[in-house]
């Protein structure tokens, strides 16, 4: 499949988990440069850019600035947007966020969360009657806070179509290079892995 750009957008915001962000953010960016090895004078496979909810720099857990591309009202079509993790509480606590990912699950096409970042889906309703995951620290409350989703345990991602859920931090990574198979190859995906010297971890296949 080698068709035009995939926009991959990016949710950042203050107390986001750094890897949450910036391992999909590598994964989408390094499988673009080992695509385009082979694929000279074409559009990059993946665009991926970041999207603040205004255009302040946000602050990650750890203290990192980050200064988002784009805005709530700004950004580009997105073919895929991530919703990583960290702490959330402001966030859930931000109608016009939450009203944003529920509006943006009826434009893309693919919507993903790391980490705590399925309690923003799970707000937006986007997780009702359908399974997800988060970190194992916080799975009790994923299910306290939205028991009409079906919480799995002991899995690095959920795949649910449209929506995909993944575990804690480094199974952001896992999913992010899931998700480069399911919206390329499998083989780029792999590659995609050995250019990053990461142990791809996978979910045991059916």
């Amino acid at each position: 499949m080698d068709a035009a750009s995939l926009a991959i957008g990016i949710y950042v915001f203050d107390e986001v988990e750094a890897l949450d962000f910036a391992g999909p953010y590598e994964v989408f960016t390094t499988a673009a440069r080992v695509h385009g090895r082979d694929h000279a004078g074409v559009s990059p496979r993946f665009r991926v850019f970041t999207v603040g909810r205004n255009r302040d720099a946000v602050k990650a857990r750890a203290g990192l600035k980050i200064e988002p591309d784009h805005t709530l009202a700004d950004h580009p079509a997105i073919d895929c947007l991530i919703l990583p993790g960290g702490v959330v509480g402001a966030e859930l606590e931000k109608p016009d966020v939450i009203a944003w990912i529920a509006a943006q699950a009826g434009r893309v096409p693919l919507v993903a969360s790391v980490c705590t970042g399925a309690f923003l889906l799970a707000r937006a309703g986007l997780f009702d009657g359908k399974r997800a995951t988060t970190h194992w620290e916080d799975l009790d409350d994923l299910q306290r806070m939205f028991p009409a989703v079906q919480v799995q345990r002991g899995v690095r991602w959920v795949d649910q179509g449209a929506l995909v859920s993944s575990a804690g931090i480094s199974a952001g990574i896992d999913m992010s290079l899931h998700l480069v198979e399911r919206l390329h190859s499998r083989e780029l995906a792999v590659r995609t892995a050995r250019q990053m010297e990461f142990d791809w971890t996978e979910n045991p296949r059916p």
